[in-house]
């Protein structure tokens, strides 16, 4: 697997989405066929990056055609990041936004490699972590542990 081509410009993990080409399932593609209004096989994505920043899901991405037209790979490489596309968001729990800024930090910190690894935690906090002020997302421990 391709880290780099499978992390778009804005951060997010694209080699983990639901619609990646090979993580998609029958049931999720018809399902999300039928909310866009497209053909089941209109729904499997290859990638923000191979797509050309347009997600099955939205308009063309302005994140992906700002970083292209600076010649950045990544967000972070440039001299206005964070910008406006990363403001947090009310919305913010039911969308990756907020991981996004914080995988590009990760990234910038510590690698692309380190952070790929680091990933599968990153999303266990982050979707299943309960807020704990002044720590972030933090999973509680099972009861007997």
């Amino acid at each position: 697997m391709d880290k780099k081509y499978l992390t778009a410009p804005c951060g997010l993990d694209c080699f983990n989405c639901p619609l990646l080409e090979g993580n998609i399932t029958e049931d999720i593609k018809n399902h999300m066929a039928k909310q866009l209004n497209m053909q089941p096989h209109e729904v499997v994505c290859k990638g923000c990056r191979s797509e050309e920043g347009r997600c099955k899901a939205a308009a063309k991405c302005a994140t992906y055609k700002c970083v292209q037209s600076k010649g950045h790979t990544f967000c972070y490489e440039c001299n206005d990041f964070p910008c406006d596309f990363y403001l947090p968001t009310k919305n913010a729990a039911h969308y990756p936004h907020n991981m996004k800024l914080y995988n590009l930090c990760r990234i910038k910190l510590v690698g692309l490699d380190a952070w790929f690894n680091e990933v599968p935690e990153i999303r266990n906090r982050y979707y299943n972590g309960e807020f704990v002020q002044g720590k972030g997302p933090a999973i509680k421990p099972v009861k007997g542990d």
